[in-house]
């Protein structure tokens, strides 16, 4: 039922990667939801396993962030972002810089992780230029990794589904071999070899020839393709080939920033620091849209100090960048996950969840299990070799069966928020578990295609 009291159409909403026509006829919508459980159309109730898309550590319903934001929008609801500003705005980069490693000093906001990259695209290009190497134009990054979903973005990623039925997208991008050979199978957190992958940079920087590549565009933990930890030693390889070469280094940590791996960010937490970083999602706690790109000293110094006295220096920005609402979401929410200490709460938490996922490697159709921190995915046999038939199945089972879970194709993978009690954590492995049991005994799964 929408406000009026009268019955949703379906039919005018075009989803979001969601199989539209199938949804409209088994429609699975929610209606509320506090702390670590959401309510659905029916009246059910489930516990959200996945902290809805990664982006609600702190749990639903935070009445802290929601009288921020209300107080906020009848203050000032909006400020315009270029060529004027507001105090949160100020603050909340303060905040964030204070958070992040190294000369991370400097915070341009952005609406979601998609426009974070792409930003952050223009910005590497941008200061290859003013520090005169404009032929810097090369952009690296990685089979399996997922950038978002705008253009520059979609053409940084490596999921193949994404990006095959938009054209040829940005030339001059390459991509290196992912982290998860198959001799890691069932190995939680990093694994102890596969640090050479990482020479895999080297090899196209002699290909293409190190003054043409302005970034290497990483994800610390490849989050939306299944959870790719990276090799030990690996993301300290990668750091040292962009030094010695010129090249800078970003860390999308759209999924990881902000305690996922039970530090600030997983630059710190996997001990590498980047050049850049993009964020979003856990900014807010996730409950309005916002991002970020964190930028390195030099980097801001070197684009702004190259422009006109008086003029505009970067050429670039977003109606909503740094929109006053969104700025209370962020600060309510940062002083939630300091007062209640919530990144070591998760980092406390990790080895329970991490053994309960390793010990999904009993099922016969499980075919890998990994983790690091509070990420972690099982992969499942596919059905007569039909990708994605048996993850949508066990998506749907889920929801009927009291728990939210994040499928990728044959993957099921979960995030817990981390205010999750260690209950929570088991309930989810024994949904979970129950799913995957029916999954191998239902007949006309068996029977599909």
């Amino acid at each position: 039922m929408n406000a009026t009291g009268k019955p949703n159409s379906l039919e005018e909403l075009w989803m979001p990667f969601t199989p539209n026509k199938h949804f409209k006829q088994e429609p699975r919508l929610f209606v509320a939801a506090e702390g670590v459980y959401l309510k659905n159309h029916r009246g059910d109730t489930l516990l959200d396993g996945s902290s809805g898309l990664y982006c609600i550590p702190a749990g639903h319903g935070r009445r802290e962030i929601a009288d921020a934001v209300h107080r906020q929008l009848l203050e000032l609801d909006f400020s315009p972002p270029f060529q004027f500003g507001h105090p949160l705005q100020f603050e909340v980069a303060r905040r964030i810089a204070a958070m992040t490693p190294g000369d991370l000093d400097y915070v341009f906001f952005t609406n979601s992780g998609s426009e974070a990259v792409d930003s952050a695209m223009k910005m590497a290009l941008q200061f290859h230029r003013a520090n005169g190497q404009p032929q810097r134009t090369r952009f690296v990054c990685r089979e399996k990794a997922y950038h978002g979903v705008n253009f520059g973005g979609t053409s940084l990623s490596g999921m193949v589904r994404n990006r095959e039925t938009f054209g040829p997208l940005l030339a001059g991008i390459s991509h290196i071999r992912h982290t998860r050979p198959p001799e890691h199978k069932f190995v939680m957190g990093q694994a102890d070899t596969g640090a050479d992958l990482a020479d895999d940079l080297q090899r196209h920087v002699d290909l293409y020839g190190a003054d043409t590549i302005a970034a290497v565009f990483i994800e610390p933990v490849a989050g939306s393709i299944g959870i790719l930890p990276p090799p030990k030693g690996y993301l300290q390889r990668i750091r040292e080939i962009c030094d010695r070469h010129g090249i800078l280094l970003v860390f999308d940590e759209v999924i990881t920033g902000f305690g996922r791996l039970g530090e600030n960010f997983a630059a710190q937490a996997l001990g590498v620091t980047p050049d850049l970083m993009t964020l979003a999602k856990a900014i807010t706690n996730g409950v309005i849209p916002m991002g970020a790109v964190v930028v390195a000293d030099r980097i801001y110094k070197t684009v702004t100090e190259a422009g006109p006295a008086k003029g505009i220096e970067f050429l670039h920005g977003y109606t909503w960048s740094g929109n006053p609402a969104a700025c209370a979401a962020s600060l309510a929410a940062l002083d939630i996950y300091e007062k209640e200490g919530l990144f070591a709460r998760a980092k406390a938490m990790a080895p329970h969840f991490l053994q309960q996922m390793a010990s999904m490697r009993e099922f016969g159709i499980v075919t890998d299990t990994r983790g690091i921190g509070l990420l972690g995915a099982v992969d499942l046999e596919p059905v007569d070799g039909k990708f994605g038939v048996r993850g949508y199945e066990i998506l749907q089972d889920l929801f009927n069966n009291g728990l939210l879970a994040r499928i990728t194709g044959d993957t099921l993978i979960l995030a817990p928020q981390f205010v999750c009690e260690q209950r929570h954590i088991d309930e989810m492995f024994d949904k979970m578990r129950a799913a995957i049991r029916r999954s191998m005994n239902r007949p006309q799964l068996k029977a599909v295609g």
